[in-house]
């Protein structure tokens, strides 16, 4: 038997074989692209912090649905670390050390409340009618082998630690709101306050308070959790 050789194939069919199996994953999503949307959303498009907008004016943008957003994941043509929100695949921001001492902070708080029928999650998904944010921490009603085959749809509560990204998780309100989640913090690390909503309404929330610097916070969706600002954002 002669020896294989490897076959050189040129960078356009590399582009058109990623193109088509782009193509294949949404159509198994119940999605088809004209050509040019194709080309336009191959190898997705990150943004930072801004809320999305037509990059051009009269032009239409086709967005992700959450169906097609997982089946680009299973397929490998999403990067990790991201986020849909909104139709849009976000690059997540790095953590930095205080961020990350929050969340730790926050988290074994959370875990010394007793939540019957509830558990604690941190960094994972909520599945939102048109996104799909990872909350810092969050409380979920039900088992966690519940969720085997498909990602908890609400929280009782979602909490978001801010240390340079005030306005990006402040834009994922609306998500909350619209998937019913109960209450939502914003603990904003540079100011060493906790902004509260409650109150789903539609997708906004119809209470929202700012506690600290100083004070207590405590929960309404989560009976017995309550936070003393200082000794949470004592270095």
């Amino acid at each position: 038997m002669s020896a294989l050789r490897a076959k050189h194939v040129p960078e356009g069919e590399r582009e058109k074989a990623g193109k088509a199996n782009f193509s294949f994953c949404l159509e198994n999503a119940g999605l088809r692209l004209a050509e040019d949307s194709r080309s336009a959303y191959f190898g997705i498009r990150m943004k930072a912090v801004e809320t999305p907008q037509t990059p051009l004016r009269g032009a239409s943008v086709w967005p992700l649905s959450v169906a097609a957003y997982h089946a680009l994941g299973e397929a490998g043509l999403i990067p990790e670390r991201t986020e849909l929100l909104y139709g849009f695949a976000y690059h997540k921001m790095p953590k930095s050390p205080p961020h990350s001492a929050l969340v730790r902070r926050l988290g074994r708080l959370l875990r010394q409340v007793a939540m019957p029928g509830c558990f604690v999650s941190s960094e994972q998904p909520i599945t939102c009618p048109d996104s799909e944010p990872e909350p810092d921490v969050a409380v979920i009603r039900g088992e966690e082998d519940n969720f085997w085959s498909e990602h908890p749809r609400s929280a009782e509560l979602v909490i978001e630690v801010c240390v340079t990204s005030h306005e990006y998780d402040r834009s994922k309100l609306r998500a909350y709101a619209s998937a019913g989640v109960k209450e939502c913090w914003l603990v904003l690390g540079p100011e060493k306050q906790v902004e509260v909503h409650l109150q789903s309404v539609g997708d906004h929330f119809a209470e929202s308070r700012i506690h600290g610097p100083g004070g207590r916070v405590e929960s309404r969706a989560v009976p017995g959790f309550a936070v003393d600002l200082a000794a949470l954002f004592a270095p």
